[in-house]
């Protein structure tokens, strides 16, 4: 079967007769199937997205346009509601459980014409960089099956990398789309807080959480942002501005930039010192192109991280208080309990270790006696780092930063040293602290062989201006090397 370079290029055949939805599923599901073994997909809807593709057929038969996404096929990770179809966040704690209702974003997707063909590992709750914290087992990176794929959208990123899907969804609290992104050599964007609903989708932190885009290209992701941005009644948070139609301009190389990079973030002790050397190559390819690329001082970015877990572990201990194995999902089998005992046994017993470390530790930070000298002065370093990314987004069009410190890394070599795991997020919590759109892109390779990315940060609901400069980027890196 014909591949495809982008959305757009695969619709044109479809509505050529070239192509049609109920074989791009097939294709689909036969990939899925030959590569099992990474884990990807906790379940594919077959039946579903076979049907799905057959009534879309038959409206394109009819000279029906079925929706801007017609025939596009989706993954979505395990934290987006899919109404009768099960959701666990990839945790026993949510065994068995199927969603009453559609996400918004689902909602939306369908209202398009996507055919949504599965749901994707991820970390138990989203809480990891690795994947490796799924209740269901790790996901592989496909570019090398003993590397990590990233978290938590682990699985949603291997979707695209591995051609098993055309985009896919993730949802990203401090770098989940980005990250993987990156260590899979694809595009993530992560939107500006409160564009994209997060009505349906299961809470880790609420006031960091947003859902995310996974592609191969910039334009598709763009056109799939398209679709599920916007105000929306089930949620008091998402933003009532008005989207764009997000359009790549066709003259991108005559648009000079001026370009900021985080002067502590390049020489931070933790980056690798040859990912060093190629973003300072690639700053002055930038600058050769006639763009401005000039260093700036940000004196918080060793706080970013421990600000970031001390409120993602409050925000989290709240919204996971629900799962008590009375209403839904796992209860200990162990009878004759008290009910203080009967929680205390069907959490321990359902959540998983990384979930429980992050439930105690921000339940610690909002105790009596703590609460002032860890989370409110979590809050207020988050109020100075916000004035500061403004002040420096007022005077560029942008922040270039790595996106994670290193390439992928080995499964199983962090799993045992939670903090080193938690400051390879050191540049991707900026942009959920301050609530700014991030999009991570690939730049190049490591000499091991693995990619890694340039994160590109714009203003506040400026996803138009980000999406540009990341085509920008990819032009460049494609004729560097051809």
């Amino acid at each position: 079967m014909t591949e495809y370079s982008s959305i757009s290029s695969f619709q044109e055949a479809l509505y050529a007769g070239k192509a049609n939805c109920e074989d791009t599923v097939r294709m689909y599901l036969g990939r899925i199937e030959q590569t099992r073994h990474l884990n990807a997909y906790l379940e594919v809807f077959t039946e579903d997205a076979l049907r799905q593709a057959r009534s879309l057929d038959e409206k394109i038969r009819r000279g029906e346009r079925p929706g801007l996404l017609a025939g596009v096929v989706v993954g979505i990770k395990d934290v987006i509601c899919y109404k009768g179809h099960a959701v666990s966040a990839a945790s026993r704690i949510l065994e068995g459980f199927e969603s009453l209702y559609n996400a918004t974003a689902v909602e939306r997707l369908l209202e398009a014409g996507a055919i949504i063909i599965g749901r994707l590992n991820c970390d138990e709750f989203a809480m990891g960089s690795t994947n490796e914290n799924s209740a269901y087992g790790p996901t592989l990176n496909a570019l090398d099956e003993t590397r990590v794929p990233g978290g938590s959208s682990g699985g949603s990123a291997v979707a695209v990398q591995a051609g098993l899907c055309h985009v896919s969804l993730g949802s990203d609290t401090g770098g989940s789309v980005r990250q993987p992104a990156d260590f899979c050599g694809i595009v993530g964007l992560k939107p500006s807080y409160g564009r994209i609903s997060r009505h349906g989708l299961l809470a880790y932190a609420s006031s960091f959480d947003q859902i995310g885009i996974f592609g191969s290209n910039i334009a598709d992701v763009a056109k799939v942002l398209q679709v599920i941005a916007g105000p929306d009644a089930y949620d008091s948070t998402a933003s009532q501005s008005e989207v764009p139609e997000y359009q790549l301009s066709t003259d991108l190389h005559n648009k000079k930039r001026k370009f900021a990079y985080l002067r502590d973030a390049l020489h931070h002790e933790g980056l690798d010192p040859e990912m060093r050397g190629g973003f300072e190559s690639f700053f002055e390819q930038l600058k050769a192109e006639g763009h401005t690329v000039e260093a700036v001082d940000f004196e918080y970015l060793d706080f970013v991280v421990a600000a970031y877990y001390v409120l993602t572990t409050a925000e989290a201990s709240s919204n996971l208080s629900r799962y008590d194995g009375v209403k839904y999902g796992y209860r200990t089998p162990e009878k004759g309990l008290d009910l203080t005992d009967f929680y205390r046994k069907s959490r321990s017993e359902g959540f998983g270790k990384e979930v429980k470390r992050r439930i105690l530790l921000g339940t610690f930070v909002l105790s009596a006696g703590y609460y002032d000298a860890y989370f409110t002065k979590a809050q207020q370093v988050r109020r100075l780092v916000v004035e500061k990314m403004r002040q420096i987004l007022q005077a560029y069009d942008a922040i270039l930063l790595p996106t994670v410190p290193t390439t992928a890394f080995k499964i199983g070599e962090k799993t045992d040293d939670p903090i080193a795991m938690y400051l390879a997020d050191i540049y991707t919590v900026l942009a959920n602290l301050t609530g700014v759109p991030a999009v991570s892109v690939p730049l190049t390779r490591h000499s091991n062989g693995m990619p890694y990315g340039l994160q590109i940060i714009t203003k506040e609901l400026d996803e138009q201006n980000l999406l540009e400069i990341a085509e920008t980027v990819l032009q460049m890196q494609q004729m560097n090397t051809v």
